[in-house]
């Protein structure tokens, strides 16, 4: 199936009789006949359920459709994109271990990495997407676990080279993770980049309605752990936490990421998407691949139409031909990025903020990513934990502007930043 085709037919196919959209399995706990029946699912020897704190039949729906549309044969649905972060990490690094990751990621995502990982005893660098290849070789230590990075970093906009990552990264014998939630897998796949996992906050394009938070994680099944079984004794040795289990050997490349998360990581801290919040993002997903075609266009032309605004003082969209992640983003993304502007006022921080107070379409939103056009000034908003030094490093100006394009018409959106400008 292609994608648009996936995004309504993957991970779930009635039998005859069965509802035709996927049941909301509302329930915390799960009958069985016998006690043997249940051994054997706490024992991973046979599938099935009995806790909704670890897995839910309505939420493996959904993350199969994900894992359809990336590529990937493991997935699993978590409380929020944040908690996929986390889980995805924390699944291979521990206490004493080494993180690399691109300094231009998300500032929520950041400031989990940066301080309170940092508690947990994991460290972290942080290197920017344009570092040279010496500089990346530099940040390697003998304890280094994984490298991390955003398809579209939210809201610098720089586009990772997925593939150069991916390539440093296996050369140390480490997996790289990518954040893939701006670009979605309808505009970029990165596990055909050589990406090994791949996570996503569904509360963005995914869901694209406002209407539930939650995060997925993927696994390509593609990474060898048992090639580098002393980097990652948590899936290459017995787990005595669950009866002895060496999750590479038991379920191989393919399901050993994604088994260990949800027997261990989702077992005891439990972060577990509602399955009612995963029943709505399956609706959103639906129309997904519609959406982020119309998300791209709008886009496009509002970052058109701020390129040439005399009151404009610079445009941030690796659509234009102008910026500096345009080739990047044509190897990548050759069908769109995203729907996310990025943009400075003339006068800086006062004039844009006098700005975001004179739209009227735009809603002033800590969101980003969905059906309706919002904005923000994230250096006093999401990312007002950082200091201005790590601003700049993350490709956050003092005066930029996220401007999340939605999908009404594009030209009541233009109209709407017009009237907010000539205010000005």
């Amino acid at each position: 199936m292609r994608q648009e085709t996936k995004c309504i037919e993957a991970g779930y196919t009635p039998k005859n009789g069965e509802s035709r959209m996927i049941p909301i399995v509302q329930s915390t706990t799960f009958k069985y006949d016998t006690s043997e029946d249940m051994a054997k699912l706490f024992d991973l020897e046979a599938s099935g359920y009995f806790y909704t704190r670890l897995q839910n039949p309505t939420n493996d729906y959904v993350a199969a459709k994900i894992a359809a549309l990336e590529g990937g044969t493991a997935a699993m649905l978590t409380s929020s994109g944040q908690a996929a972060s986390f889980f995805s990490v924390f699944n291979i690094a521990n206490a004493g271990d080494h993180v690399i990751a691109s300094s231009t990621i998300y500032g929520g995502t950041f400031n989990l990495f940066n301080v309170t990982m940092r508690k947990m005893g994991i460290d972290f660098t942080f290197v920017s997407p344009d570092c040279t290849d010496e500089e990346l070789e530099a940040a390697f230590k003998p304890n280094t676990k994984l490298v991390f990075g955003e398809t579209i970093a939210n809201p610098a906009l720089k586009i990772f080279d997925i593939e150069r990552f991916a390539n440093v990264a296996h050369k140390h014998g480490v997996p790289l993770i990518i954040d893939n939630t701006f670009a979605t897998p309808i505009n970029c796949r990165p596990f055909e980049w050589g990406a090994d996992i791949v996570i996503h906050s569904t509360t963005k394009y995914l869901d694209g309605h406002d209407a539930t938070v939650g995060g997925c994680i993927v696994d390509s099944g593609k990474f060898d752990w048992m090639a580098h079984k002393d980097k990652f004794p948590g899936l290459t040795t017995p787990d005595e936490s669950y009866h002895g289990i060496t999750y590479a050997e038991k379920f191989g490349n393919e399901g050993a990421f994604i088994t260990k998360c949800t027997a261990q990581l989702m077992r005891d801290l439990g972060s577990i998407q509602a399955p009612m919040n995963a029943y709505l993002l399956n609706l959103g997903i639906e129309s997904l691949a519609v959406r982020v075609e119309r998300h791209c266009s709008n886009a496009l032309k509002v970052a058109k139409y701020l390129e040439s605004h005399e009151k404009v003082s610079w445009v941030n969209y690796p659509g234009l031909e102008s910026s500096e992640n345009y080739e990047l983003a044509q190897k990548y993304m050759k069908n769109g990025t995203c729907g996310v502007v990025s943009f400075g006022i003339k006068g800086g921080r006062e004039k844009a903020e006098e700005f975001m107070k004179n739209l009227k379409l735009a809603m002033i939103a800590t969101h980003v990513a969905d059906a309706h056009t919002c904005v923000l000034h994230p250096a006093s908003s999401t990312h007002r934990q950082l200091t201005d030094e790590e601003l700049i490093k993350g490709g956050v100006a003092p005066d930029l502007i996220r401007f999340s394009v939605g999908i009404e018409n594009v030209d009541d959106i233009i109209e709407d930043i017009e009237q907010a400008l000539d205010k000005i």
